[in-house]
């Protein structure tokens, strides 16, 4: 029973993950995600482990979800053979569409955020339990709880979709929930520890055959029990997924007009922003000619442009080159003098979208009324093509974050 670990640049736990398929008496298969497909002709089932792959540029798993090797991935597991995604690779499942509905953006794995703040990289030991039947996925044949670590930043199960929500419910699809100690489910804090929907540490998909969990079972001796259960299911067979349930088709993201700011700042990199270039790339794959440019955005609220500009953690005069927008009028700051000089606009003859994640919880320096995100600018695009939901999902997930384009 050969189980591939399949790994992506940037992933750090795929030894700790062979080790615990092992350990249950399955035989791991170490795959990079370039190498040859024929090395996974005869494996029963795929691992894809955690880490942070490709640095989580753009979010975490955009990039590796549209690697070409989760289109085969996809239909593996349309025969039925068993996916397991363990926090990063439970990310990439769910930018993938795999979770929960087995196609199509339908949820995020968001920022931690609990009770509207946020609380930033989670590094700690958790509670989880099956919140399932015993049947009723892959890996969820054992009872009790388990204690394990969680180490993510973008953790929180959510969806802006209510006919999803009703599905999951329906379905049973919420496999594990974060509990405490004595397997009481809760999504208050401290015992959800991300701001969850549901409580939820994992959901499986509609067969059952494959799975994103965010704890990490291979990291504890207590874990077994996962993989173990992940054998138990694979030795009963695997069935084709003949038949999906429909759920209705929702807008892949929204594209609104930009409301009018009076001051905005936008900050651009002196060095090379590999960020701009990974995003790029996966834009690439559905506007092969397009161009990218990266910045952040700050739309001031009552704080002035000088004091924002003060703070190391929002802009570096050593690396970054900062751009004052007063109405219509451009102006780069030059950090020497503290003064705004003219300027050609960085944004001129591009298509402009500003990202703005939900909540959002980088506007606190801003001031009231301060909003912060990302600015992509879009060169070599074609009008119609800046509604294509497979470019604008490389941008932005509609579950934790909104798309506005500047005119």
């Amino acid at each position: 029973m050969k189980i591939a670990v399949v790994s992506f640049p940037g992933n750090n736990c795929e030894v700790e993950s062979i080790r615990a398929i092992k350990n249950a008496g399955m035989e791991p298969v170490y795959f990079k995600w370039n190498d040859s497909k024929e090395k996974l002709s005869d494996v029963s089932g795929y691992f894809i482990p955690g880490g942070f792959s490709y640095e989580d540029r753009g979010r975490a798993g955009m990039v590796s979800a549209r690697d070409p090797v989760m289109q085969f991935i996809a239909k593996e597991a349309d025969k039925g053979k068993v996916v397991i995604g363990v926090c990063n690779g439970a990310q990439v499942l769910v930018e993938s569409g795999l979770i929960p509905l087995d196609r199509g953006l339908k949820m995020s794995l968001a920022w931690n955020v609990v009770d509207g703040e946020a609380v930033g990289f989670l590094n700690k030991w958790v509670w989880i339990t099956p919140t399932c039947s015993r049947d009723r996925c892959a890996t969820s044949d054992w009872e009790g709880v388990l204690q394990l670590p969680i180490a993510h930043g973008e953790g929180r199960f959510t969806t802006k979709d209510k006919d999803v929500i009703e599905e999951l419910k329906k379905n049973d699809q919420v496999a594990f929930s974060y509990c405490d100690k004595d397997g009481n489910v809760s999504d208050e804090a401290p015992i959800c520890p991300n701001g969850a929907m549901f409580s939820a540490a994992g959901i499986c998909n509609q067969a059952g055959n494959v799975i994103a969990l965010m704890p990490h079972p291979e990291r504890s001796s207590e874990g077994g029990v996962y993989f173990e259960s992940m054998r138990r299911w694979i030795e009963k067979g695997t069935k084709e997924i003949k038949e999906k349930k429909e759920i209705k088709e929702t807008s892949a993201v929204e594209v609104n007009d930009c409301a009018f700011k009076n001051l905005e700042i936008f900050i651009d990199t002196i060095i090379v922003n590999n960020e701009e270039r990974t995003v790029e790339q996966a834009a690439r794959r559905v506007i092969p000619n397009l161009t990218l440019k990266q910045l952040k955005y700050l739309a001031l609220g009552d704080k002035d442009p000088q004091e924002v500009l003060s703070h190391l953690s929002l802009f570096n005069p050593n690396k970054e080159i900062a751009y004052i927008k007063r109405g219509d009028e451009m102006l780069k700051w030059n950090a020497d003098s503290k003064k705004e000089e003219e300027t050609h606009s960085p944004l001129e003859g591009a298509v402009v979208l500003i990202r703005r994640d939900d909540p959002d919880t980088g506007a606190g320096y801003l001031g009231k009324g301060g909003e912060s995100g990302i600015c992509y600018v879009l060169g070599q695009i074609k009008e119609q093509d800046i509604s294509s939901a497979n470019l604008l999902e490389v941008f932005s997930n509609r579950h934790s974050s909104s798309l506005e384009r500047m005119k």
